[in-house]
């Protein structure tokens, strides 16, 4: 099997793979460049940092298939490969961006005019934000924050060695933005990036100091952003959860970034005033860092430079003026996002929240927007008289913080807050209304592939199910007693829950595929998730294809699962697709000799997806969506221009077939208004 992180990086390498492909538009470029940045960063704040507490507690990890010290000299050379084709692809889209008339200045290419303009906008708003330390005047080094980008400095005299400082200065890019654009000189456009536009006016920072030069190189820490927790589901809880997240600022060491032209004087003293030893992940990179500011990178109002704008469609059942109620008597709904407008699912919690027969709203939350429409219209519900009861996760990654004032805001507006489960964490995608018709208690449902967030609702492909099955409608509603008291156990009849029977369900279903195989008859599983981690599967799996089944998968992100070996899985193909959305929606197709059995879930196969999080797997019952899922799968199965072969030796290949040239996401947003109703 491939190893977990190992696999990581090679997804991460399809992203870079997007940023160097000369067909993308330019700022698209390098809106993946800053994910590929983003997404580093998470890896060594989370993954790395994990192998490294094990080589120091000289322990491993059961899904483990390389030696911890092994496994961190390995990430470490492939970091480097990797962040040696992003310096590569970020000059390449400078220098064609020069060719379309937008120019990226550093300090040293302004005109006079410029110089002014960038002189007077620095006195306004950076100087006042700035606050260089002196490091040859403290005793200890200052501790260096997670996320932020700082200026190591080195002022001296020309012709004077020995008279020389060493300064510290944290780059404000949580108060300004990141990007100034200047005035324009005839068709060209002009953009200087904060960092520069700091170098420009270091004189004026350091003027009192009588050195004649001052030279400034980018450093950045990356720490271990694992929370010291225990399981302890309370108010003492949220308080020790704050006080961690508020720790990762200080959390160990797991990466050193800097930039490759730093002299050697003023690295070794930031090593050794730091306490990092050469042998640590110590990443050489370019003059900017922190380039996950470049997915916000300015619109230059230049159509052929971006994306063009997407136009998301309504659902032709769920037009204004319906009720959802009436709708959803009569049959279910799929929604698929970003093509169709997650705007619905707002509408569904408005009509609930004024609707005289609505009773009660649950919701689970995971990740919310910034501005969630969401909680306002469960807020807009509670002040209606509706019972209305929100679960939040707080252990989602890097949002607990947010979630924590979430939940504080919903109470406050007399909302029921419940946080989650003790030992589990809570990802599945539910809510539920209970709405009374003749006098008797009537269920819906929504059961999502992903967040009830109307942010990222516009760029993660994902699937939701609307429902008025009372098989499913009960289901959810004895999920939501569970979450209230989970000492109490759950028997879910129609939905696949883990941490119970999501494994065993699904491996009983490739047993089934496996048995119809060896009589001779058509057998095929068609999955798609973000990862493909857990043994147990990928072994099952393995025993389909020397079987005869026909595995066809769609892995967006880590599959340890190696594809087309012989003997073991030549059966077994494995695409991913990285393109303008991503894609994030799980749907298993098992194919049930002809008879295909339809699955949405909240649940990738990972080990932690089955054993220690509450998640859902929906069958999907109604004969018109089984045929929507059907075709959009196969439209994925059909790319040969963002699909790349995940195979056994991980090349991430484009996949190149002698048909036409299919991009499923363009292809399903033309097709969806065709999808059988």
């Amino acid at each position: 099997m491939h190893n977990r992180e190992i696999s990581w990086l090679a997804f991460n390498e399809r992203v870079l793979q997007e940023a160097a492909d000369p067909n993308v538009p330019l700022t698209d470029r390098l809106r993946f460049l800053g994910i590929f940045s983003n997404n580093l960063d998470e890896f060594f704040r989370v993954r790395v940092a994990s192998i490294q507490r094990m080589v120091v507690l000289k322990t491993t990890r059961k899904d483990f298939y390389d030696k911890p010290k092994q496994l961190l000299e390995e990430v470490h050379h492939k970091v480097i490969e990797l962040q040696q084709n992003f310096e590569k692809t970020f000059n390449q889209i400078i220098t064609q961006l020069k060719k379309k008339e937008v120019h990226l200045l550093n300090e040293k290419q302004i005109n006079e005019s410029q110089k002014k303009y960038i002189s007077e906008y620095f006195k306004e708003h950076i100087r006042p934000t700035l606050v260089p330390l002196m490091l040859n005047q403290v005793n200890a080094f200052p501790s260096l924050k997670d996320k932020s980008i700082y200026f190591a400095i080195k002022l001296y005299t020309a012709g004077k060695n020995n008279e020389k400082e060493y300064a510290l200065l944290e780059i404000p890019t949580d108060t300004i933005n990141r990007f100034l654009r200047l005035p324009s000189i005839g068709n060209k456009q002009y953009i200087m990036i904060l960092d520069d536009i700091i170098r420009y006016n270091l004189p004026h920072i350091f003027s009192t100091f009588g050195y004649n030069h001052a030279e400034a190189y980018t450093i950045k820490l990356t720490r271990d952003a694992e929370l010291d927790m225990d399981n302890d589901v309370s108010q003492s809880f949220i308080d020790k959860l704050y006080k961690s997240v508020k720790n990762r600022q200080k959390g160990i060491p797991v990466r050193f970034v800097y930039d490759k032209s730093i002299p050697e004087d003023l690295f070794n003293y930031l090593l050794r005033r730091m306490k990092i030893k050469k042998d640590d992940n110590l990443i050489p990179g370019g003059r900017y860092h922190n380039f996950k500011d470049f997915m916000k990178f300015p619109d230059l109002g230049i159509k052929e430079l971006s994306y063009h704008a997407f136009q998301e469609t309504y659902h032709t059942l769920l037009s204004e003026g319906k009720s959802f109620f009436s709708v959803l008597k009569k049959q279910d709904v799929m929604l698929h996002y970003p093509y169709q407008t997650f705007s619905h699912f707002i509408d569904f919690l408005r009509e609930a929240a004024i609707d005289k027969n609505v009773k009660s709203i649950k919701i689970t939350l995971y990740r919310a927007a910034s501005k969630s429409k969401v909680i306002n219209a469960l807020i807009s519900a509670a002040k209606n008289g509706k019972n209305v009861t929100v679960v939040i996760e707080l252990q989602a990654r890097f949002d607990e913080e947010a979630n924590i004032k979430w939940g504080s805001l919903l109470q406050e507006e007399g909302v029921e807050v419940i946080y989650g489960i003790s030992g589990l964490k809570i990802h599945s995608k539910l809510c539920l209304i209970e709405r009374v018709e003749k006098k008797k208690k009537v269920l819906y449902a929504n059961i999502s592939t992903g967040n009830y967030n109307e942010q990222t609702s516009h760029t993660y492909s994902d699937q939701a199910l609307f429902t008025n099955d009372i098989s499913i409608t009960k289901d959810v509603e004895k999920i939501f007693e569970y979450i209230k008291k989970p000492a109490m156990p759950v028997k879910a009849d129609t939905l696949i829950l883990s941490p119970i029977s999501t494994r065993k369900h699904f491996i009983k279903l490739i047993d089934r595929e496996i048995r119809f195989a060896k009589k001779g008859k058509p057998a095929s599983i068609f999955l798609k998730m973000n990862s493909l981690v857990d043994e147990a599967i990928i072994k099952k799996l393995y025993e389909a294809s020397k079987a005869g089944v026909w595995c066809r998968l769609i892995i967006r992100g880590i599959c340890n699962l190696k594809a087309g070996v012989t003997g073991m899985s030549e059966n077994i193909e494995v695409i991913s697709i990285i393109d303008r959305f991503l894609e994030h929606s799980r749907i298993f197709i098992f194919n049930n000799n002809g008879k295909p059995d339809y699955y949405i879930s909240s649940s990738d196969f990972m080990t932690r997806n089955f054993d220690v999080r509450v998640e859902v797997s929906c069958p999907i019952k109604d004969e018109k969506i089984k045929q929507q899922l059907a075709e959009f799968m196969n439209i994925q199965w059909q790319d040969n221009v963002k699909a790349r072969w995940i195979d056994q030796n991980l090349s991430n290949t484009r996949r190149k077939t002698n048909t036409k040239a299919v991009r499923s996401q363009l292809e399903i947003a033309k097709r969806i208004p065709s999808f059988p109703l």
